[in-house]
């Protein structure tokens, strides 16, 4: 399957333009054994011009045919190479950024390369129940693993303490894998997925 590099894209997106899209697909929660419960997730990695993609992931509970049962989560966040950030970046808060990309050309992006041959990069993920975890990793080609490297918690949310992410393109379907250290069990299965491209 052909990737297509929209020609608006910020240059130091280009490693994660694979990801852009809506993707669909059933899943199993923990680690796929025979009595493990079905999900229906839809996933969207959208751009809107910043060196970030936006992040939405909504699923279902569904039984063996697929047919939905009732909704399971919501979680949003932002992904991005993991650099220094600079005034040609927006923020903190509304303070603007520069017009011009912090990186402007292909030449630039490459010089972020790590000595694995990928790209290091973080994620921002928020969760309903008061958790938000943020995830360093390393994309390489259409391959994305993913660590907490902290995991923030609400007051009255429930026990998590990490977990870990693995993404891959795979004759053009996104399949992911979560591990989860929570409720006081170390990091075990926690759900996975096959996702097909639909937009």
């Amino acid at each position: 399957m052909a990737i297509e590099i929209p020609t608006d894209l910020t240059p130091e997106l280009v490693p994660l333009s694979w990801l852009l899209g809506t993707w669909e697909g059933q899943g199993r929660l923990g680690s796929g054994d025979a009595d493990s419960e079905h999900f229906f997730q839809s996933a969207t990695f959208k751009q809107n011009g910043l060196p970030y993609l936006q992040y939405t992931a909504e699923s279902w509970l569904t039984d063996e045919q697929g047919t939905k049962l009732r909704p399971l989560t919501v979680e949003s966040g932002f992904w991005a190479l993991d650099r220094k950030l600079n005034e040609a970046d927006v923020g903190p808060g509304l303070v603007p950024a520069e017009i011009v990309p912090a990186l402007k050309s292909a030449d630039e992006v490459e010089e972020l390369r790590n000595a694995n041959g990928g790209f290091d990069i973080t994620a921002t993920i928020v969760h309903p129940g008061g958790i938000a975890e943020l995830y360093y990793g390393q994309i390489k080609g259409p391959q994305i693993q993913l660590a907490t490297d902290m995991v923030m918690r609400g007051s009255q949310s429930k026990e998590y303490a990490a977990a870990t992410r693995i993404f891959g393109l795979v004759n053009g379907d996104l399949f992911w894998r979560w591990d989860v250290a929570a409720q006081g069990n170390e990091l075990e299965a926690h759900a996975s997925a096959i996702l097909k491209k639909v937009t």
